[in-house]
Formats: structure tokens, sequence, C-alpha cells
């Protein structure tokens, strides 16, 4: 697989848009959860341009999605149909009362206005499925779903989710990977493309990356580097790792395990 990164552009973050007539309030997974979602809406950015964020279901997955996306700055609607929990974060950030099962409920929200629409409902099987249903029947361009098994998975998918994601696996894979090698943080993004954060292999230490040619012997690329009390700052061929230098490294997942258990 071909690297993304490349030491002589660092990479650039996409801008979600903030749409007219939608509120905005005060904000480990749930970040990165609302961070792919926001990234995920530039493949769409010319049709979603004016578009916000519609988020059904407040459970701790959803409200979690839905506190970060306002941190961000991200415009989000939350629907909810439990009156307790509408009380709950009334104030928080923009949200209604509403069953979002049912499509006429979705309808007179807006929920065609929307760009992105995240399905937080996980723990009904049918409520996940017919909420999700409603939003292919509207059109929305981006779906993203919460599943809570692999059959759940396949069933949001081939009505229609455009991207499924299993919270409870995910997070058990990235622990697995933590508490089993020398890694201080782990994100797979795709296909075993993996982005970690480690400390240097000892024959790392006092050279450039240049001269180590991490990338022709290891088979992964040094993206960031962090020395004690300093900022993480992007990475370069020129670039010296010393031995308390936290390092950001991409790559497949078993070269990074490799990498990574070097002395």
């Amino acid at each position: 697989m071909a690297d993304p990164f490349d030491h002589d552009q660092p990479p650039t973050g996409l801008e979600v848009p903030r749409p007219a007539g939608l509120g905005s309030g005060p904000g480990g997974l749930a970040d990165r959860a609302a961070g792919v979602i926001a990234r995920g809406r530039g493949k769409n950015k010319e049709k979603e341009r004016d578009a916000g964020v519609l988020l059904i279901g407040l459970g701790r997955f959803g409200t979690a999605i839905a506190l970060t996306l306002e941190r961000l700055g991200h415009d989000v609607l939350a629907v909810e149909r439990d009156a307790h929990l509408v009380e709950q974060y009334t104030g928080r950030f923009p949200l209604v009362q509403a069953d979002a099962s049912n499509p006429e409920a979705l309808i007179q929200l807006g929920a065609r206005d929307f760009g992105v629409a995240v399905v937080g409902v996980g723990t009904s099987l049918e409520a996940s499925v017919l909420i999700t249903g409603n939003l292919v029947d509207l059109g929305t361009p981006q779906i993203w779903a919460k599943a809570i098994s692999n059959e759940h998975a396949r069933i949001l998918h081939r009505i229609g989710a455009h991207h499924v994601v299993l919270p409870e696996a995910d997070a058990g894979n990235r622990v697995a990977h933590l508490v089993s090698g020398k890694l201080l943080d782990y994100i797979e993004v795709e296909d075993g493309f993996t982005i970690v954060k480690m400390r240097p292999p000892r024959e790392t230490q006092g050279f450039t990356i240049g001269q180590s040619q991490i990338r022709k012997r290891y088979g992964v690329t040094v993206i960031g580097v962090k020395p004690p009390g300093e900022e993480f700052v992007y990475a370069t061929q020129e670039t010296r790792i010393s031995a308390n230098d936290l390092l950001v490294v991409s790559g497949h997942a078993e070269l990074l395990e490799r990498f990574a258990a070097r002395p």
C-alpha cells in the first residue's frame, strides 16, 4: 500500500462547513469517531457545503460524538426519543425529541438538508435498521451507523449505510495492541494501515531519519516526532531522533509491530 504521508508536505485537515440555522455550543474513541466523520465529509464537500450533522441516539456513544463535534466547531442536531435524555442534555448542544424510526418525523426535522447522519442507536437492532433505512430512503449523502456485532454491521451495510463502526470491537482491538507490546497508542485507519505512537528503538537514537533508513529497512514511515517538553513536529529525513522522543509512525500493522518490538 502506498504511504499517504509525504515528508515534504505536511498533511492538512479538511474543514467542515457550518450551516445557518443550526446552533452550536460547548463540547478517546469519541474524538476519533467525530474526527473521522468530519473528515469523511470531505469526499462530497461541494454537495454538502451547507449541510450539518444529524445525530440520532443519545446513548454514551452518540452523546460523546455530539459533544466532540460541538467542541470541534461543527454544527450538529441531535435527535432522541427519550424525554429524560433530552432534558438531561438540553443546553449542551441542539437537540429535539422525536422518534427517528418514523420517516415522517425525519422529514419534519429536515433530515434531507443534512449532509451527514450518524445513527448512534445500537442496543435495539430493529430501531437501528429502521432509522438507517429511513435515511437511505431520504437520500442522505453520508450515513454512519453504529453496530453491536458483525451480523448487525452486515445488515447495515446491505441496506445502504456508507460507514459502519463497531466501537467495542475497535476499542478491544486497540487495547490488545497496547497491552501486548511497546506501543503507546494505536489507530487502525483501514485495511491494516495503522498509525501508532511509540518510543524509538535503540538503533535509531542519535541518528536522523535519513541515516537510519527507517522506511527502507522496516517498511514504516515516521511522520512526527515529539521531543521531551515540546510539541510534535512533522518529521523529515533530517529530523534527528533522541532516546526520550515520542514517535508517530505509519504503516502496515504487522510491520509496525515488528519495528516497535526492536530493543
